[in-house]
């Protein structure tokens, strides 16, 4: 999985989000702020075509609308709109056309500025661009691959609002928990990264592990214009791999891993060569 996997592009130009403190609001009308912005916003580099191309298959998901806009467009937004939510949606509705055994994992967590209009809005964009590739709400541990082939399925997609409950193709946000570390610390990210998979439900849902340093406001004092990948992406994600490839998948263990910058170290084959651990399972069993 990618982390606010659509940030590869954000708008330097638009008014900043609704996500952003007042304060922050007030400093943008500096035009150098948007851009130092930008180097904090921007969490991958790849779009979704390359993202997917690259075996990314979990997207983590930011929305919002654009206040003072008369039409109910939905944006993707980190600090900075990112491009119109249908664009992305047709952009990844693409690979899968082209790869019908491929499945993916959508999940629309943060929402800003936004009515029930607006959800229905995008909640109609979801279905208008997935149709009946949309997995229907089921037992997680039904949910294999042979189940989403012999449905024609592709799509899983989580909504965090209460108005999942009236879709058959949302699935609540409580099946696919994504406990955060909020750290700049690597180790204690680790620490947390362990802690929660101890405590992560044995079965019933899907889990995230969110494998992300998150700057502090010094982090991002101090390191102005180095930004976020300079500042603590780089340094720290050989040891975040390191951690990755000492896993095993299955019932307590990693089930999905997201990083930054998905491409800057072998992190979406080493996340898929985990799954070769219960392969060797499976034959030992037999």
């Amino acid at each position: 999985g990618s982390h606010d996997s659509f940030s590869y592009w954000v708008d330097e130009k638009s008014p900043v989000g609704p996500d952003q403190a007042t304060a922050i609001k007030r400093l943008a009308k500096i035009s150098l702020v948007k851009k130092i912005m930008k180097k904090w916003s921007v969490t991958q580099n790849l779009t979704f075509k390359e993202q997917l191309e690259g075996g990314i298959r979990y997207f983590d998901l930011r929305v919002s609308s654009k206040p003072g806009e008369i039409e109910q467009e939905i944006y993707f937004i980190h600090g900075l709109f990112g491009i119109k939510v249908w664009d992305g949606l047709m952009e990844i509705n693409t690979f899968l056309g082209q790869h019908p055994k491929e499945v993916i994992f959508l999940d629309f967590n943060h929402f800003y500025a936004m009515d029930d209009s607006h959800h229905f809005y995008l909640i109609n964009k979801i279905r208008s661009a997935f149709g009946s590739k949309l997995c229907s709400i089921a037992c997680v541990e039904h949910v294999t691959l042979q189940y989403m082939w012999e449905k024609k399925y592709q799509v899983l997609t989580f909504y965090h609002y209460p108005l999942y409950r009236e879709y058959p193709f949302l699935w609540p946000g409580n099946k696919i928990p994504a406990p955060w570390a909020n750290t700049t610390n690597v180790h204690k990210l680790l620490q947390f990264l362990e802690t929660t998979l101890e405590e992560r439900s044995r079965y019933g849902t899907f889990h995230v592990s969110q494998a992300i340093l998150t700057p502090r406001v010094k982090t991002i004092a101090r390191h102005l214009i180095r930004g976020l990948k300079n500042t603590l992406v780089h340094r720290n994600l050989p040891m975040i791999l390191n951690w990755v490839k000492a896993q095993k998948p299955g019932v307590m263990g990693v089930n999905i891993i997201t990083s930054d910058f998905v491409e800057l170290v072998d992190f979406a084959a080493t996340v898929i060569a985990l799954n070769d651990l219960l392969l060797e399972e499976d034959e030992s069993a037999t």
